[in-house]
């Protein structure tokens, strides 16, 4: 396994974090467990979830998990998602903020999150108010690291010019969508990352299971997130996507790469990437993410397979001035 420092933290992260959404879900607690040792056996020391993931089982399963290595262990949670029938348990309210904190503390059983994300952007609360919240849970020690999820480039510059007005905790961690078919977070994000010294553990590398070389034009499956959950029908249903799938499983048979392996390897060789947030519904699905871990790929490789996809524009549009310019000469 191979290490990094999660953006300007100073703390030693596996370059590939576990993401916990299957726990409680689609994976039993039996199943969580050993997918959990499977990946501690790996050398990963970085563990992902959300108060929302299964309504708070997934934190109670991994809670249990990391009782005997927890000072060994990174660990992140988030808070907006509604979380019971309440119309106030949502959002980034300093209200909802500050009890969320609490429960998840209280189902993961430790005293403090390694990083505390912000899971969506809330239009209706002023990032001041969310900022000072956060800055009170970092003060008393309930939170280490601020973090923001699911956040436009705007969003995150906003957040982070308004904290140094204010003098208070700063956002340190993004954790955007980013996979081959979904590259916007190159755009700006990823860029505004590494200006910032940000970390970033991007989610979805693996496009809901588009990039495991299951899926063509003409191949589809009636099981699996894509066919079973409507929210990832919808953001991998356009026709083009399957076209990249399907070029993309040719070129991993041609390298002789399992496709999982490659899309996440595919991911972490990005230089804003921190570590791709890797899930997994049973350990033979976890294996090939795991793979990715000691997977180096050279700037050729990741261009080769990026030319799969349709040019990403340019922030500015001026296309001409990006003409044959490297993403790792950026």
């Amino acid at each position: 396994m191979q290490y990094t420092t999660l953006g300007r933290t100073g703390v030693q992260v596996s370059r590939l974090c576990f993401g916990t959404m299957s726990f409680g879900g689609d994976a039993d607690e039996s199943t969580s467990a050993h997918m959990f040792h499977r990946c501690r056996e790996a050398g990963v020391n970085f563990f992902d979830t959300a108060n929302v993931y299964s309504q708070g089982k997934s934190e109670e399963i991994l809670g249990r998990l990391i009782k005997t290595s927890r000072d060994e262990l990174v660990l992140t949670s988030k808070v907006y998602g509604q979380m019971g029938k309440d119309r106030n348990r949502k959002g980034l309210s300093r209200r909802n903020i500050l009890l969320s904190v609490e429960e998840s503390l209280m189902r993961l059983d430790t005293d403090r999150l390694d990083v505390y994300f912000c899971h969506m952007f809330d239009p209706d609360v002023p990032v001041e108010d969310t900022l000072r919240a956060m800055d009170d849970l970092v003060r008393q020690g309930k939170v280490l690291y601020p973090g923001v999820s699911n956040w436009s480039a705007w969003q995150v510059a906003r957040a982070l010019g308004m904290a140094e007005m204010l003098r208070v905790a700063s956002i340190y961690v993004l954790q955007p969508m980013y996979n081959l078919v979904k590259r916007v977070a190159e755009i700006e994000i990823l860029p505004l990352a590494l200006d910032a010294k940000l970390g970033v553990i991007s989610y979805s590398p693996l496009g809901g299971g588009l990039l495991t070389g299951k899926y063509t034009t003409t191949q589809r499956y009636q099981q699996g997130r894509l066919a079973t959950n409507k929210n990832y029908s919808v953001r991998y249903g356009d026709e083009t996507y399957y076209r990249i799938a399907e070029d993309f499983a040719k070129y991993a048979k041609k390298v002789g790469i399992d496709a999982a392996t490659l899309a996440v390897a595919w991911v972490k060789a990005h230089p804003a990437i921190t570590s791709p947030i890797i899930g997994a519904r049973h350990l033979e699905q976890l294996e090939a993410s795991l793979a990715a871990a000691d997977y180096e790929m050279s700037p050729q490789q990741w261009q080769e397979i990026a030319d799969l996809t349709p040019p990403v524009p340019i922030a500015t549009d001026r296309t001409e001035e990006a003409k044959g310019l490297s993403l790792f000469q950026k």
